[in-house]
């Protein structure tokens, strides 16, 4: 039976992060320095080593969403379970605001008249925001495939994009669809992410800047 380890609550996440650096270790897994504290609080998150292996960043992302943010960006989920886990005050005092749409009564009338699926009218609608836009898709692979077809229709161009949805239809293809365009992201490749995961990489780009937890 393995015994119980005694660590202060202020202490835990702190000596998590160093169990995480100790099993990469062990496993011969290096990170790049400038990404580990989003993959690494991924893997914090999911307790799921296979993060250092799948996380995937375009060139210069973190600096890019970082300034994105700096000069307060807002962020749009797909799911309100990820607006939840985002830090939303240090993101205010940053100037930007989260938003999800999915759950808006007419978005939802107007997906079923239309015949397509809520996260592609959130998409739509996240798009005309007047301002930079980070968008967090941890659940719906329709909301990444709605962001490419808008860029490949020239309509919309979103600043920064987090792409993390969890699941078997269009997952993987439509994150390989992100990574095919010239928009900056962060992609988690395979099926694997989630809410949980697209609001922790949120909250890591956020830390970054500000380290306040409350």
């Amino acid at each position: 039976m393995k015994e119980l380890e005694f660590v202060k609550p202020g202490d835990i996440e702190k000596r998590s992060f160093a169990i995480i650096a100790e099993e990469l270790a062990m496993r011969h897994i290096t990170i790049k320095e400038e990404e580990a504290p989003i993959t690494m609080r991924v893997i914090h998150t999911s307790a799921d080593f296979e993060y250092a292996d799948t996380m995937t960043y375009s060139e210069n992302a973190i600096e890019t969403a970082r300034i994105l943010l700096q000069n307060g960006a807002d962020i749009v989920t797909d799911t309100n379970m990820a607006k939840a886990g985002i830090n939303k005050k240090v993101l205010a005092d940053l100037g930007g605001q989260v938003h999800c749409f999915m759950a808006d009564e007419d978005v939802a009338q107007e997906a079923k008249t239309r015949g397509v699926t809520r996260a592609t009218v959130s998409m739509e609608r996240a798009a005309k925001l007047e301002k930079p836009v980070i968008f967090a898709v941890g659940n719906a692979p329709t909301a990444l495939i709605s962001l490419y077809e808008m860029m490949q229709e020239g309509i919309f161009k979103p600043a920064f994009v987090i792409g993390v949805p969890v699941g078997f239809v269009n997952v993987v293809a439509a994150k390989e669809l992100i990574m095919e365009t010239d928009v900056p992201y962060i992609v988690n490749r395979g099926r694997k992410g989630g809410s949980n995961i697209a609001a922790c990489i949120c909250n890591a780009l956020l830390y970054m800047i500000d380290n306040r937890r409350d």
